[in-house]
């Protein structure tokens, strides 16, 4: 059999990734992430953009490097095309079909969400088998997306519901900026959350029917308890930030699991995995292993390197692609808002 190689490039927000996968299995995962937004308190998308033009070339470099290989190896080109930030996403999708014209490849568009949900058919070596069987019930929850995917095959999601305001991670990165903590709030967040007590504190959780999700309510929350909390205590926040962050993840949580259980009670489905950025929070992986023991799930947990914007689930979805010949045509354009096409 004539071994596939795809590079896969992702651009979607502030990291550059490209990495190169052969017949599905990782040979390289390189990734620049983008300091300069720290000191902003968020992503700011003019910076973001100028930065990608800057890691684009250095990052597939070391990527074709580090898998050993020569470009001129390359099957295909696969890239992010969207949803994200534009200025953004034009860095590599320029990039990937400037590339993919001088090596006479195909090029692949890859549905950003798509690659997050694949990111557990991401293989170690030729024998893993670790995956998830289709159907199965995908929580994706990001900075930007809050979603419980059915997925029928790699290119057949139904989205069962989602967020009809804020994200979870969004919610999550607003309260550790009203505290004071910095940006990003996740890893902060659940690093505190790990010595605080979970049931400190109690904030408002939304009453949404069916499987949507609503986080600006108890964003609200969070923002009025806090200030009269402060208002009486000035150092009320450097002095129970531990107990804050542990209730503020156990809500979210609890959010989050409700109505998981809610999907798989629908549809009978019982093997359930977690993706996107926050599934790299603790507090979310524990509830996970939970409800595995409680209620006979059989979970998928990616590795902490698969959860956060990497180039391997793009390259993962571009071999699925590959295999179909599914393939995108030069002009194909980049796209900022959509969920599953």
């Amino acid at each position: 059999m004539e071994n596939i190689y795809i590079l896969g490039i992702e651009s979607s927000c502030d990291d550059t990734s490209a990495a190169v996968l052969r017949n599905g299995v990782i040979l390289s995962n390189v990734t620049a992430s983008q300091e300069v937004h720290r000191a902003y308190g968020g992503v700011v998308p003019e910076l973001a953009s100028r930065a990608h033009q800057q890691n684009v070339v250095p990052v597939v470099d070391q990527a074709i490097k580090r898998a050993g290989i020569t470009k001129e190896q390359l099957s295909a080109v696969a890239f992010t095309r969207g949803p994200g930030l534009m200025g953004s996403l034009l860095v590599g999708v320029s990039f990937a079909k400037g590339f993919a014209r001088s090596l006479d490849i195909p090029l692949i568009d890859v549905n950003h969400l798509q690659g997050h949900v694949m990111a557990h058919y991401i293989k170690e070596s030729d024998d893993d088998n670790h995956m998830p069987p289709f159907p199965f019930i995908c929580l994706l929850v990001s900075g930007g997306n809050s979603q419980i995917v059915k997925v029928n095959a790699y290119n057949d999601m139904e989205v069962l519901g989602q967020t009809i305001d804020d994200a979870a991670g969004e919610a999550i990165d607003k309260c550790s900026k009203v505290m004071g903590l910095g940006y990003p709030g996740g890893p902060i967040i659940d690093k505190l959350a790990r010595q605080g007590n979970p049931l400190a504190y109690k904030f408002s959780e939304p009453h949404i029917p069916g499987l949507d999700y609503s986080f600006s309510g108890l964003k609200t929350s969070f923002l009025y308890n806090l200030r009269k909390w402060v208002a009486e205590d000035p150092d009320f926040v450097e002095h129970h930030k531990q107990d804050l962050a542990a209730s503020l993840e156990h809500t979210i949580v609890d959010i989050l699991m409700k109505k998981l259980r809610l999907a798989v009670k629908q549809t009978g489905i019982k093997h359930v995995a977690v993706a996107g950025g926050v599934s790299a929070n603790n507090g979310l992986r524990n509830a996970f292993r939970e409800h595995a023991a409680k209620y006979g799930w059989t979970i998928y947990i990616p590795k902490f390197s698969y959860t956060t914007d990497n180039a391997a689930m793009i390259a993962c979805v571009g071999t699925f692609k590959y295999r179909d010949n599914d393939f995108a045509p030069i002009d194909i354009p980049a796209f900022s808002k959509v969920t599953f096409k």
